[in-house]
């Protein structure tokens, strides 16, 4: 992998894993509100988190050009 795509992939998780955080944050507030429903923000949060756990993955994904020379 091309080294800024390393680094790309290094802020992404990041940034995964802070959402990841805010969602419990989320999460607990309802519950400490005493609210019986998953949060809006939550799952928009959720689902952003699940776009970059992909777009980290297809950073990994090998270089079509290593096929072609191996």
């Amino acid at each position: 992998m091309a080294g800024e795509f390393e680094q790309i992939k290094e802020r992404l998780e990041a940034i995964e894993e802070e959402m990841a955080e805010l969602a419990i944050v989320r999460l607990r507030e309802s519950i400490d509100a005493g609210g019986s429903e998953i949060p809006v923000d939550e799952r928009r949060l959720t689902r952003a988190r699940r776009a970059i756990v992909k777009a980290i993955q297809l950073l990994e994904e090998p270089d079509h050009e290593s096929y072609d020379n191996g």
